[in-house]
């Protein structure tokens, strides 16, 4: 007995340690990290870990537009391949909208049409949204306005020549390290720490910037901060009154932020909402920024969004995927565990799949193939009607 008690004290000793040297190394947020994370059973982000973290609420339109029916609603079911693949990664949503009218939809996993779950990195195409908006609404001069003028940070050296455009199309130049399962990478620091304007400041423009494209959740966050001091507004405030109400959406949805005390939004990441609410913002670029007959933001930076930046980086623009399928360009909104919104403007075709998992074949910023597999198993359930 007398042992156990020894050993227990040490072991707490060792724990309060431990403790003390991850607020000495400023390394303190692994303790969030091994709590939200590691002790559910996760080893990364996961659908529902919004629920452990401070939120901001975004609230559903004054008047909601639900979406109407197809005429063909539910009529086809989903091919063999595809619920193998939606049984096998674990797919929560997936809904097929035609001609702005719901095709298909299917719910799993105890998840229905109004339940939340993390958008993950599809969060980067409504910043990129707001920051065209912000444009638009003349907070911002233009896509080249250096950074400089919203963030001190960066007047210096390499980083002054960083600009809005550059942080939207991934193109800053900064050293942000994109591991999503390493304990120790600033991508796991900014998911966990309680203060990402001091995470975001810390970074170093160590290439040339608006050069090339390289992924980079922190090229968003930096874009979000930039967008609030153009605007002087939160940017879920922002967010609200620019898209989320205007496009009739028929549920408040969260945003996670650093901490109640900070109020930033994890602004690469982390919107809890529903499947057909996500599809809005597809169907507003699909139709080149006009909802219901009003143009919401400028086709002009619609186009500028779905089209690439750099031609040896044909997959990315401004805050937006491409990818050809079939002889077709599919543009889409991507988020970490096999979240999109895809549409196809010239079928008129809209497809979103939320899901636990993407396929196997993982790798930072590089198309897996579970996207082919969705877009090819709808086009297959659409020509059977």
């Amino acid at each position: 007995m007398k042992f156990l008690k020894k050993l227990f004290k040490y072991l707490i000793i060792l724990l309060g340690l431990l403790v003390l040297v991850l607020y000495i190394t400023d390394t303190d947020y692994l303790l969030k990290a091994v709590r939200v994370t590691y002790m559910k059973g996760h080893t990364t982000a996961y659908l529902e870990d919004y629920k452990h973290f401070d939120n901001r609420t975004i609230e559903a339109s004054d008047n909601p537009q639900p979406w109407p029916n197809h005429k063909a609603y539910n009529t086809v079911r989903p091919t063999e391949d595809l619920q193998k693949a939606n049984k096998d990664w674990g797919t929560i949503a997936y809904v097929i909208i035609k001609n702005d009218s719901i095709w298909f939809e299917e719910y799993y996993d105890g998840f229905e049409e109004n339940s939340k779950s993390n958008s993950f990195s599809m969060a980067k195409s409504y910043v990129s949204g707001m920051m065209f908006k912000a444009i638009q609404d003349g907070y911002i001069k233009s896509l080249d306005q250096p950074i400089c003028d919203f963030l001190p940070a960066f007047c210096e050296g390499k980083a002054s020549k960083t600009t809005v455009g550059d942080l939207s199309s991934m193109a800053s130049g900064t050293n942000w390290d994109e591991r999503y399962y390493s304990p120790f990478s600033i991508t796991t620091r900014a998911y966990f720490d309680d203060n990402l304007a001091k995470v975001s400041n810390g970074l170093k423009v160590v290439n040339e910037p608006g050069q090339d494209f390289k992924y980079a959740s922190g090229d968003t966050q930096m874009l979000a901060m930039v967008i609030e001091k153009a605007t002087g507004k939160k940017l879920y405030k922002y967010l609200e009154e620019s898209f989320w109400k205007p496009l009739g959406s028929e549920n408040d949805v969260l945003w996670q932020v650093d901490s109640d005390g900070h109020d930033l939004v994890k602004a690469y990441c982390c919107i809890a909402g529903s499947a057909k609410d996500f599809a809005r913002f597809g169907k507003l670029f699909k139709n080149h920024g006009k909802w219901n007959g009003k143009q919401i933001i400028d086709s002009a930076y619609v186009a500028k969004s779905i089209t690439p930046r750099f031609p040896e980086s044909p997959e990315y623009g401004y805050g937006w995927w491409m990818k050809d399928v079939n002889g077709k360009n599919f543009k889409m909104m991507r988020g970490h565990l096999g979240q999109y919104v895809i549409i196809q403007p010239e079928d008129n075709v809209i497809i979103v799949r939320l899901g636990h998992q993407k396929s196997p074949d993982a790798g930072i910023g590089k198309f897996t193939s579970d996207i082919t597999l969705y877009i090819e198993e709808a086009y297959k359930m659409l020509g059977k009607q």
